[in-house]
């Protein structure tokens, strides 16, 4: 069983796919040339960064034109606005590398280190919302995939600390198997892990972290402003540079209180 979406419109079963496995799997979404030119400029980033083992470089669409697309990709961008509505922007944008022969990763939740989502209420609510474009091939495990619990973004309990420090498996776990220019778009939420990689040969996935307004950028301090000025101007909204669409602290206060 696998949750598989379509590129473009955010139907009802993929609403209802979501709800209740916490994300989406969308073939398709790049061909081969995009996806062997994200792939070279992934690999620039990290030669440029001087990565080693397993690392991600963050900000890689200000320098390299083929990441930048991905950022509102007709694909996917559709499906993001369908959850969050208008108004979110992109969080961070990180190139993740699993080096070749690459171990297990540890079950986690997406989030912050400075403030954990579960304080927040439950569920859980959708905080960030990811999408990951796979640049090597995954289509059989053991190749880098991604491994997720679904529904686990619902679960009133948290994965077992038992579990998570030996890096065991669940008889639930769901490997993600998808070829080259696929997407899975998950929400933080769901436990997931980095599954083990048996190839001779660095996997690559681009994933893109869409969130409300209000959320700090984690990729970066501040923009940008030599790719504000040549991007588009969906992607300097993206960006977080849009005038605040709700009224400030004070504006419906009668005005002879705004000097007091």
């Amino acid at each position: 069983m696998n949750p598989i979406s379509n590129p473009g419109a955010f139907t009802e079963l993929d609403r209802f796919m979501f709800e209740s496995w916490g994300y989406l799997i969308i073939p398709n979404v790049l061909s081969e040339e995009e996806v062997s030119e994200c792939l070279e400029a992934s690999i620039r980033l990290h030669e440029s960064a001087g990565t080693s083992g397993w690392a991600q470089v963050g900000k890689g669409y200000e320098t390299e034109v083929s990441l930048e697309r991905l950022i509102d990709h007709p694909a996917i961008l559709p499906k993001v606005r369908a959850l969050y509505g208008d108004r979110f922007i992109l969080q961070s944008a990180w190139c993740t590398k699993q080096p070749a022969f690459g171990g297990m990763g540890g079950w986690h939740q997406d989030g912050s280190g400075a403030y954990d989502f579960q304080k927040l209420g439950y569920p859980i609510p959708l905080v960030q919302l990811r999408a990951s474009f796979l640049l090597t091939d995954q289509s059989v495990p053991r190749t880098g995939n991604m491994e997720l619990i679904p529904g686990s973004h619902r679960s009133q309990v948290r994965l077992p600390d038992s579990i998570r420090a030996a890096r065991e498996s669940v008889p639930i776990g769901h490997v993600i198997c998808a070829p080259a220019g696929s997407v899975l778009l998950f929400h933080n939420a769901v436990w997931h892990r980095t599954f083990a990689h048996d190839g001779d040969y660095d996997r690559f996935t681009m994933h893109y972290i869409y969130s409300p307004p209000w959320v700090r950028c984690s990729d970066r301090f501040e923009n940008n402003q030599e790719f504000l000025q040549r991007t588009t101007p969906t992607r300097r909204y993206l960006m977080g540079e849009f005038s605040r669409p709700d009224a400030p602290f004070g504006a419906s206060y009668p005005t002879e209180f705004e000097n007091e």
